[in-house]
């Protein structure tokens, strides 16, 4: 929907050191991924007992389950492998910037797959050009790319080249490198992007998030720390923790809306996360009313939470098609108003005369939500109470995430009451600041959206 934010990417990784496939593991992978990025797909592999620099690598736009099939799979032979989705937020949505991104270079081959927003890319990319390199790059991911590259000249190993190429980056991110031998996983000394560790028997995983283990039957091992360069090779993993520091500033929308319902994101169940938040938001924002609703998906843990703090029945009040394109990518504005109405449709028989209390996620522009008002009016409900499961979104992200400009965030220009008559709503409360902890506990957090306190810039 055209009033939601979008998380940048999803990234996925796999070793087996007996020597087994994984191009299937990393399809199934990135299907799980599929709400991190929509845009474009790719799997990069090599096989470790194979000729040495023999990475092959295929992409395309759109869908996970439209870029690859059972042919092209196959095509994929190799033990070791990255992959990734894509939702684009610098550079524009071509085939051109879809990942992994796969480079030769003098002494051999990689892959890399990247999550995030590098803040000090333009700079990094003056000096590659100085140094007569990089001269077309287009995306953070790519200027990235050609930085470990030249380390890799000048070190004896991808790894060490990796952490010579972080300690030059700003922002929030998490990588994965693949080189004919290895696979290495890096994330910002924040936490800012999640990144964690898997295992399925004697194969190693690295993924965004831990539902992409679930689907193939693997445990969740850990996180990555904020700042750990992991490397994994047939002798198993090794961990550098020498860019690691206290200050951490973990992304709060991986909470309340990007990361699936089912995943563990640095030790906080993100389902149980989303009852905290709807339970805080009871508490805090009362409201008579006969049923509590959720917007699908994202919306239905915290109305879940908000009925269980407020006692009010819980109740689906949308039927959701899931079968419909991807509305925040269509062209016009009528295109993606009419997508909205064909994902959802209102049960008319559980709203009609009822005063609702509908759970969101966020508003961003407001538009889809005055869409939803009316739709729930129509079908006869008497009241429509909107309460918000994160605080109003008044300031960008600098760290993949596209929150747009403040003049394009409702919030940051009107007040709770112009927005509440601009949606159409009875009345409209959001979720505390000071809640947040309610939601992740003493996790630190980056809530710069919220209060402009930017860790990294």
């Amino acid at each position: 929907m055209d009033d939601k934010l979008h998380e940048e990417c999803g990234v996925f990784g796999i070793y087996d050191p007996l020597g087994g496939a994984v191009a299937e593991k990393l399809y199934l992978g990135l299907l799980a991924l599929q709400h991190r990025g929509q845009e474009s797909a790719g799997i990069s592999v090599s096989d470790t007992t194979g000729p040495k620099g023999n990475l092959v690598t295929k992409k395309g736009m759109g869908l996970v389950s439209e870029v690859f099939s059972p042919a092209i799979l196959k095509e994929l032979k190799g033990n070791i492998g990255v992959a990734h989705v894509r939702y684009s937020t610098t550079g524009e949505s071509v085939p051109e910037n879809a990942q992994p991104i796969a480079m030769n270079y003098i002494k051999g081959t990689l892959s890399l797959v990247h999550n995030g927003n590098i803040v000090n890319a333009k700079e990094i990319k003056k000096e590659q050009m100085y140094r007569g390199q990089a001269h077309y790059t287009t995306t953070d991911s790519e200027v990235l790319s050609y930085e470990i590259v030249s380390e890799r000249t000048k070190t004896p190993s991808i790894e060490e080249a990796v952490r010579r190429a972080a300690t030059k980056l700003k922002g929030g991110f998490a990588c994965l490198v693949m080189s004919p031998r290895k696979l290495v996983g890096f994330r910002d000394p924040f936490g800012i992007k999640p990144l964690c560790l898997g295992k399925l028997g004697d194969t190693f995983l690295l993924a965004s998030e831990s539902a992409a283990f679930g689907v193939l039957g693997a445990e969740l091992v850990r996180d990555v720390r904020p700042g750990e360069i992991i490397t994994i090779t047939k002798d198993g993993i090794k961990s550098d923790t020498s860019l690691c520091h206290e200050k951490q500033a973990h992304c709060v929308f991986e909470y309340i809306y990007f990361a699936r319902t089912d995943s563990i994101i640095d030790g906080v169940d993100v389902h149980e996360a989303r009852l905290r938040a709807g339970r805080a938001l009871a508490k805090r924002n009362p409201v008579d009313a006969d049923l509590v609703g959720g917007v699908p998906d994202s919306g239905l843990a915290a109305a879940e939470g908000y009925a269980a703090g407020s006692g009010i029945p819980f109740a689906l009040i949308f039927h959701k098609n899931s079968y419909i394109g991807r509305s925040f990518i269509k062209p016009t504005t009528e295109e993606r108003s009419a997508a909205v109405y064909s994902k959802l449709s209102v049960l008319k028989s559980v709203v009609e005369g009822k005063r609702i209390v509908l759970i969101d996620d966020s508003i961003v522009r407001g538009t889809t939500m005055a869409r939803i008002i009316t739709m729930l009016r129509k079908a006869g409900a008497s009241e429509v109470h909107v309460r918000i499961s994160s605080p109003p979104f008044l300031y960008p992200c600098y760290y993949g995430t596209d929150v747009p400009s403040s003049n394009q965030l409702i919030a940051s220009h009107h007040s709770d009451e112009e927005i509440r008559k601009t949606i159409g709503a009875d009345s409209l409360a959001y979720l505390a600041l000071e809640d947040l902890k309610e939601m992740t506990g003493d996790l630190p957090l980056c809530a710069a959206c919220f209060d402009a306190g930017y860790p990294v810039l």
